[in-house]
């Protein structure tokens, strides 16, 4: 049975109808089937994110998966806002510093690297992947600030090999301003409050720890803040976590979901 386009099924539940074949609509490619991520495409659906996020230490009071999470969650509240999006996979393995020996968070266990070579791989092939499944615009956005330039060069060449295809209508938008909004209107947005620089923190201080509690506060452990503070860099945080609150953290939300879905849009209606 056809699926009706989702303006038509809103439409049907705005009036009270829910009729058993209005299939919900879903975002995330992981909770689709492949017969589902066919018609989403053909009913309009051609934009995807690619999630990047990674699998590294942020000292002794926010778990592991921090990127991994926040960039699910962000990447959702952007697809939703733009409309006609879905979300791939969360890529988690990213490069964190040399393995052996250890430098950068490979010196803190738990933290898991791959060398930039393999990672700008992955992102070339699932964005090429999508590309043959139809999706005509491939978003990619990172949580980590260390392999911004990598994420950047992969979109640059997808679009050099896919501009020598004339029938080819497919885009890589790398989008800068994910990552940049955390470091500057929610940084500003934090100093408006009477945060210190130090206290905002480069890794793991308030600025990193309350967008975390905004986002999935069970990846915080509070009673390691005041830990966390007290070890500084040797136990892998830069900064002061202990006034953070998912309050402060949903400042960055805001900051990184609104910039973001601008920079898309923007991305979009540029010429080709």
């Amino acid at each position: 049975m056809h699926r009706l386009p989702a303006a038509a099924v809103a439409v049907l539940l705005s009036l009270g109808l829910s009729p058993a074949w209005a299939a919900p609509e879903r975002i995330f490619l992981d909770d689709m089937t492949s017969a589902e991520v066919r018609l989403a495409v053909k009913d309009g659906k051609t934009t995807v994110i690619i999630p990047v996020g990674g699998t590294e230490q942020t000292g002794p009071h926010v778990a592991l998966g921090k990127h991994n999470v926040r960039v699910k969650a962000m990447s959702a509240k952007v697809a939703e806002a733009l409309g006609n999006t879905l979300v791939a996979p969360v890529v988690a393995y990213v490069p964190e510093g040399s393995i052996d020996p250890a430098s950068g968070h490979m010196r803190f266990a738990g933290t898991v690297s791959v060398p930039e070579s393999a990672f700008k791989s992955i992102i070339d092939g699932a964005a090429r992947s999508l590309r043959q499944h139809g999706f005509v615009n491939i978003v990619i956005l990172g949580d980590h600030g260390g392999y911004q330039p990598a994420l950047k060069a992969v979109a640059a060449s997808l679009n050099r090999d896919w501009s020598k295809t004339s029938s080819s209508t497919a885009r890589a938008h790398f989008i800068s301003e994910y990552y940049a909004a955390t470091q500057t209107t929610y940084v500003k947005a934090l100093r408006s409050k009477g945060l210190s620089e130090h206290q905002i923190g480069l890794h793991g201080g308030v600025a990193d720890t309350a967008l975390s509690l905004a986002i999935e506060p069970s990846m915080v452990r509070p009673d390691q803040l005041a830990s966390a503070a007290q070890e500084g860099p040797s136990g892998g945080t830069v900064g002061d976590p202990r006034l953070a609150t998912s309050v402060l953290g949903q400042l960055g939300v805001d900051a990184v979901v609104s910039e973001t879905v601008l920079a898309i849009r923007r991305a979009v209606a540029a010429p080709r």
